[in-house]
């Protein structure tokens, strides 16, 4: 989705010239400076300066003084306007939302978390949209795209299946739909991942895994910083392979699934609580902070979910064979609570010539803001295109 389809006439030039001057722009955090933006791209330095005060007019982007990094020319760099674009995130998770926005550059502001029922899905889906327009009437214009991460896979705009929420084709573009405004879905972990690509520690990672836990676990495979989609679009459901030899039965209809023994709702049952649909996160928190107080049952249940994390990373990795490993949600407090458990199953799981050199498992570098900076790019994505940057300089 980033890349920008080459001009073909000299009228298509100049906004595809934009298109990639913003693009990079905003790929360099806004921290760019012009002089590097012209090199990077390849533009003759008077092109560049047209277009970069093209940018400010539009109220697309502005030039701000950089420090200055050595002796010579001083230069500026290129990042967001105070009255520019904005793309408005969504993480929609199993008992919760929080929505945030974003600017050119990626810099990220949180503006409401709120709890949900979890279901029905047609209940909580729709008073997401009645936040989703509240929040596009106070923000805007400014606002250009909407961006939702969701709890299960999406084909065609729909949830496929959530199966411990008992959400089975459920037309969420639909439901979301914001008038003018594009909607785009994407699965949470898949957009965790992208965000790490992007803006985390899988840039510039030819191949790299990413795993997402929440009440259960997901992930993608990203080659050289996209997504792998599958032919269906629903590829990274990581947790309903059998990994961890269980032979439980899942809610999704098979049998062993490795997000049963990984996630807050395996510390529950490690634990003996009892799991009920979108409930449990306090509890699982709890477990979580009664390990690190030195309770022995809580310790417990956490070393066998961290058993569990690290042999079935470690048979993804024999499988897809990635550069590093990332983690985000509740897998950064599995690893780093159980580094012990997880790491003597990890390595214990892989193949002897890789237990040489093994891929880094790491948490993520965005941290708990992952899936929401991913839900900002997927809407950054939808806009920054020749049409897009076109109708916004229409409506100016």
């Amino acid at each position: 989705m980033r890349t920008v389809t080459g001009a073909t006439t000299s009228g298509e030039l100049r906004p595809h010239n934009l298109v990639r001057l913003l693009r990079a722009a905003h790929d360099g955090a806004g921290r760019a400076t012009r002089s590097e933006l012209t090199r990077d791209l390849g533009l003759a330095r008077g092109t560049a300066a047209v277009l970069v005060a093209d940018l400010a007019e539009a109220r697309l982007a502005e030039e701000r003084p950089a420090p200055q990094r050595a002796r010579g020319r001083p230069t500026a760099i290129v990042g967001p306007h105070p009255e520019g674009p904005l793309a408005l995130a969504v993480d929609l998770r199993e008992d919760a939302w929080t929505t945030a926005t974003a600017e050119i550059g990626g810099g990220l502001t949180v503006r409401e978390e709120r709890p949900h029922p979890g279901n029905p899905p047609e209940a909580v889906l729709g008073d997401l949209a009645t936040a989703i327009d509240r929040w596009l009437t106070e923000l805007g214009p400014r606002v250009v795209s909407v961006g939702v991460a969701l709890p299960g896979p999406i084909r065609d705009g729909r949830v496929v299946d959530i199966p411990h929420l008992s959400w089975h084709d459920v037309p969420a573009a639909e439901i979301l739909r914001a008038g003018a405004t594009p909607v785009a879905l994407g699965n949470d972990a898949t957009l965790a991942g992208l965000a790490e690509a992007r803006r985390g520690a899988l840039r510039g990672v030819g191949v790299g895994l990413h795993f997402h836990v929440d009440f259960d676990l997901g992930g993608t495979l990203l080659v050289d910083g996209s997504p792998l989609h599958g032919a269906r679009g629903t590829t990274g459901e990581f947790g309903h392979m059998p990994l961890g030899g269980s032979d439980l039965p899942c809610d999704c209809g098979a049998v062993g699934c490795w997000s049963l023994q990984v996630g807050a709702n395996a510390l529950l049952r490690a634990r003996g609580v009892p799991v009920e649909p979108a409930r449990g996160r306090a509890d699982a928190l709890r477990i979580l902070a009664g390990a690190a107080e030195g309770d022995p049952r809580c310790a417990a249940a956490l070393e066998e979910v961290a058993r569990a994390f690290g042999t079935g990373t470690a048979a993804l990795v024999n499988a897809l064979d990635p550069q590093r490993v990332t983690l985000s949600g509740l897998g950064v407090r599995l690893h780093e609570q159980a580094t012990g458990a997880f790491t003597a199953a990890y390595e214990n799981g892989l193949m002897a010539f890789r237990r040489e050199e093994p891929p880094q498992v790491v948490p993520a570098a965005l941290g708990g803001d992952a899936t929401l900076v991913g839900a900002s790019e997927l809407a950054f994505d939808a806009f920054l295109t020749p049409e897009g940057l076109t109708a916004w300089q229409a409506a100016r």
